[in-house]
């Protein structure tokens, strides 16, 4: 198969992207996970977008947000797979992709996330070592995770 791949700044998403963002977004972390929560969050105008494409179709996303918004280090959030593309490898693909883009943008400084409990081990593929205890957020257990380069 062959993917697109697109990073934009926010403000140069078009309304079409950002649309297909806040859907995809909307289906996978609201609805497929039934976790009623605030996506909009007032940070998506700082960050840059990464969304790899099929066809047309969005189907994988993350934010890259800059260091000293979310955390003192840069980090990487909203990271999801369309559930048609779970299981084929886009997942793996996807975060080579991000910390590609991280290492571009920002350098090679730590990344710090807030993940879901049970995404730990693919995390840890890709050199992220936990980092706090296991904490709520949204009635999801979550832990910080942190990679250094």
């Amino acid at each position: 198969m062959s993917y697109i791949k697109i990073t934009k700044r926010f403000q140069d998403l078009s309304l079409e992207q950002l649309y297909q963002i806040l859907q995809l977004r909307n289906e996978v972390f609201i609805v497929e996970q039934r976790c009623a929560y605030q996506d909009l969050d007032h940070l998506d105008g700082q960050c840059h977008h990464l969304m790899m494409y099929d066809e047309g179709r969005l189907i994988a996303y993350a934010r890259i947000i800059p260091p000293g918004i979310a955390y003192k280090e840069a980090s990487i959030g909203r990271i999801l797979t369309h559930a048609n593309y779970r299981g084929k490898g886009v997942g793996a693909m996807m975060m080579k992709l991000i910390l590609s883009d991280l290492e571009d943008l920002l350098g090679n400084r730590p990344v710090k996330i807030g993940a879901q409990l049970y995404a730990e081990k693919f995390y840890e593929k890709f050199g992220f070592v936990r980092s706090s205890d296991v904490y709520d957020e949204d009635g999801i257990e979550h832990i910080q995770m942190i990679k250094s380069f």
